[in-house]
């Protein structure tokens, strides 16, 4: 995406918005540091010489936060140097060792998504042995930190040994469970500040688990193209969130959209608007409670009436300000015929098919999607890394009534494939290894992905990452049966199809 000079300057007046929103509902704040997880990766360059890198490496990389002058809502745990450090394996041990180095200071943690936050908590789960050691002696590991100004800007903050912080961190990490670590590591926690709208929102749980239901935030809405708002109620339900759009960030308009299961509501358009697109268009002040709408904007970096690919609900005003709920992304996710599946959908279905494994303790821990067409019909393909926490092993049943749920749960147009047409095969969940999609993750980053933006594909096309999910698989499933559909649209049947 462009951008320009100035563009950083409009993106840190949205930032210098937030701790004064949280401030009025979370009192204290400037009393303490945020646990805030943050990495950059290498830029690159155009062939014409332009530098090329993720927003938020521009950010971390800039005056405004390098040299940004003292201030209690942007006091961190984490070092600048242990922030900038290119190498993300350094970067996130460093950052956990400060956090829990000052872990009686900290009121707050988070990270820009939800999935990352997780990583974390995973990366100390498989780290605190090596971290309570380095506290214990009051030393940093040379074959983990080598970069010298990391270990520099460490060595300040674990300046001398504390065996006692390292055998409280043992005696917590040691515990059977890891329910609630955060608030039991991090005692005055008083909130995670971690994106949980849209696909997020399958962490929900997980955080909920690891934080003994502290409340997720979700301060801003923003994109790599320019930031937008932000959330003027944090505090509320992560299904309630709502933002405010801020008018100098950039020109809205809004393009309406109209959601349904047939072909027709699908979200798969072109980038481009074309002139009919462009006279339906709607200002900022024109749009309406709850219509749904696809952003557009125009940037003072040169985007012009760009297609951000959000969906966007209008919730409710703030005065005369429109405030809006994200809804999902505009790409369809799976499509075998003339079948289209959004995120939103699947991620209804794969809400709807995980309660066939609450029995058995057993959880999604993270999920993606593929569309097989090398069978004949094709099929979609579902990969499920789990979380196995009971004693009694899982049926074969029970997976194939997983399968058959999601199935139920899909529009009409995938139903009537699967039983009229016979033009879409029995859906399969392919079981794999744990810690698949972290070398899923791995692999991404290696490529060049940013681990402070990553988040795992929910549709997977890329053939050396079908070869990777592949060869953990451990175990297939089958749908046994097709799901309920009778013709017409749900609508005019009452809801019966």
């Amino acid at each position: 995406m462009p951008t320009i000079e100035e563009e950083l300057g409009r993106r840190c007046l949205l930032y210098s918005l937030l701790m004064p929103i949280m401030s009025q509902f979370v009192p204290d704040l400037e009393k303490g540091k945020g646990m805030y997880l943050m990495f950059i990766k290498s830029e690159s360059w155009t062939p014409g010489g332009i530098v090329a890198r993720p927003v938020l490496t521009s950010y971390y990389k800039s005056p405004y936060f390098k040299d940004r002058p003292y201030d209690p809502y942007t006091n961190y745990t984490s070092p600048n140097e242990t922030v900038l450090c290119p190498d993300s394996y350094q970067s996130m041990y460093s950052q956990l060792l400060c956090g829990l180095c000052q872990n009686k200071e900290v009121l707050r943690v988070g990270a820009v998504f939800a999935s990352a936050f997780i990583r974390a908590i995973r990366f100390l789960e498989k780290h605190w042995v090596l971290l309570c050691n380095d506290i214990r002696t009051g030393s940093l590991n040379p074959n983990i930190i080598s970069d010298q100004t990391v270990r520099d800007a460490v060595k300040k903050i674990l300046d001398k040994p504390n065996p006692y912080l390292a055998d409280f961190i043992e005696s917590e990490c040691s515990k059977s469970s890891w329910q609630g670590i955060i608030t039991r590591l991090w005692p005055n926690t008083k909130y995670v500040d971690v994106i949980v709208t849209g696909t997020m929102s399958q962490y929900i749980p997980t955080l909920d688990y690891y934080s003994n239901g502290l409340p997720l935030v979700c301060t801003m809405y923003a994109s790599s193209e320019c930031y937008f708002g932000v959330n003027l109620n944090p505090l509320c339900k992560p299904s309630e969130v709502s933002y405010t759009l801020i008018p100098s960030m950039c020109y809205y308009e809004f393009l309406p959209v109209n959601r349904s299961d047939e072909v027709t509501g699908s979200l798969h358009m072109p980038k481009s608007l074309n002139e009919k697109e462009q006279q339906e268009l709607v200002e900022l002040v024109d749009v309406k409670l709850g219509q749904e709408y696809e952003l557009v904007v125009t940037t003072f970096a040169g985007l012009y009436r760009y297609r951000v690919g959000d969906v966007l609900r209008v919730s409710g005003f703030k005065n005369k300000a429109p405030q809006f709920n994200f809804v999902c992304r505009k790409n369809v996710v799976l499509s075998i015929d003339s079948d289209k599946t959004d995120e939103t959908e699947l991620q209804n279905a794969m809400k709807n098919a995980v309660t066939h494994l609450l029995p058995f303790d057993a959880t999604v821990v993270e999920y993606t999607s593929y569309a097989d067409t090398t069978t004949i019909p094709g099929h979609y393909v579902l990969y499920w890394e789990l979380a196995l926490n009971g004693a009694t092993p899982i049926p074969p049943c029970v997976y194939e009534d997983c399968c058959l749920a999601v199935e139920e749960s899909l529009n009409s147009v995938y139903r009537q494939g699967r039983v009229s047409d016979k033009s879409i095969g029995p859906l399969e969940i392919r079981i794999v290894e744990q810690g698949t999609f972290d070398k899923l993750m791995d692999y991404a980053i290696s490529l060049g992905a940013s681990i402070n933006q990553y988040k795992a594909p929910r549709c997977v096309k890329f053939p050396p990452v079908l070869e990777l999910l592949n060869s953990r698989v451990v175990e297939r499933f089958f749908s046994p049966k097709c799901p309920k559909w009778v013709p017409g649209h749900k609508q005019w049947s009452n809801g019966q199809n």
